[in-house]
């Protein structure tokens, strides 16, 4: 299994707003990807800024690649990232899951 995982920013204030956002567009969208085995949201506000970890978990490179595209590397964004996003960073990190 891998995990691709990406991070993001936004004010905390927009926090909450952005849950509900990323779960009527990323998430749906890398749940109804073949290969995928499941995502996470983790979070944490730091000062002003809430801090996000994307993470899904895929059976195959092969798999990522029909989310993501042929540069698995590159984040995926959608048009209204950048309204919520302090930052749009343009790599992902992708792990190999042990246990």
């Amino acid at each position: 299994m891998i995990a691709r995982i990406r991070h993001g920013v936004v004010p905390a204030a927009k926090s909450d707003e952005y849950v509900v956002y990323l779960n009527q567009t990323g998430i749906p969208d890398l749940r109804d990807t073949q290969g995928n085995e499941g995502v996470n949201i983790l979070h944490r506000i730091e000062a002003e800024q809430a801090h996000f970890l994307l993470v899904s978990y895929w059976d195959s490179w092969e798999s990522i690649k029909k989310f993501a595209g042929e540069d698995i590397q590159k984040a995926r964004y959608y048009p209204e990232d950048q309204s919520y996003l302090l930052e749009l960073e343009p790599y992902v990190e992708h792990y190999e899951v042990l246990v």
